[in-house]
């Protein structure tokens, strides 16, 4: 039985652009708790006259980033939390924080694989969780993530995927871009379906351990995709938010 996680002052420790509407804020916690890649942290803001405004935000970082978590959020418009964090909070803030939250859609390497990961703009930030223990653990199980986003601009951590997909690590990543695309561009350019699947996830065999996170719409899909291909409901995870452009 877990014993209720209480909320502690975090510093911001570190502020870094990943796109132009997300940006990863490094967390220095006083009461720093090992995460599992995946879960979450609650995030709180309290105003002088009492208000309260309470989001969750996935973990990007490795579990074995230790003394902070780093979370990425995108900017949502008239999010009071997001908004907060990208127009006025700067390195030296203190926020109110409380984590790790969740067990389900988390994975380690011990679990093994084969790995499938597919997201959907933000979604692909706890995947990143997940790719980055997989690096640090020195795990070589064969992984694949398919990448989502509106258009090349709103892909996040490109370059740091590209760069563990050049590693030899035996991890390969697959891009869509659903609205517009570069003129040189040699990736999907659609939304996901059951046919892309089969391509991405068919050198994983028929098993691949899968985790989807996105929009409600995106997740569905995909979930409802890999179903289509054979993939034993058993095998797929899912986590969902509200609407966003992917």
């Amino acid at each position: 039985m877990n014993l209720p996680l209480q909320w502690q002052l975090a510093t911001i420790a570190a502020v870094r652009s990943e796109t132009p509407e997300v940006k990863t804020f490094s967390l220095h916690l006083p009461d720093w708790m090992r995460h599992r890649a995946g879960q979450h942290y609650d995030l709180r803001l309290r105003a002088a006259d009492g208000y309260e405004a309470q989001r969750s935000y996935s973990i990007a970082s490795a579990p074995e980033t230790e003394g902070q978590v780093q979370l990425t959020i995108e900017k949502i418009n008239d999010g009071e939390v997001s908004s907060f964090l990208h127009e006025v909070a700067v390195v030296g803030d203190r926020i109110e924080v409380r984590g790790p939250i969740g067990g389900y859609f988390v994975w380690e390497a011990a679990l093994g694989g084969p790995l499938l990961l597919i997201g959907g703009g933000s979604g692909v930030v706890p995947l990143m969780a997940m790719l980055r223990h997989r690096a640090a653990a020195g795990s070589r199980v064969p992984t694949r993530l398919l990448l989502s986003a509106r258009s090349y601009d709103d892909l996040i951590y490109r370059e740091e995927l590209d760069a563990l997909a050049a590693d030899g690590s035996g991890f390969e990543v697959f891009y869509t871009l659903t609205r517009s695309q570069p003129s040189d561009w040699h990736g999907y350019s659609r939304r996901i379906d059951a046919a892309m699947l089969a391509t991405v996830a068919g050198p994983l065999g028929r098993t691949p351990l899968c985790y989807i996170c996105g929009p409600t719409l995106l997740v569905e899909a995909a979930a409802n995709g890999l179903a289509e291909i054979g993939v034993p409901a058993n095998r797929i995870r899912t986590e969902r938010f509200g609407p966003s452009g992917s």
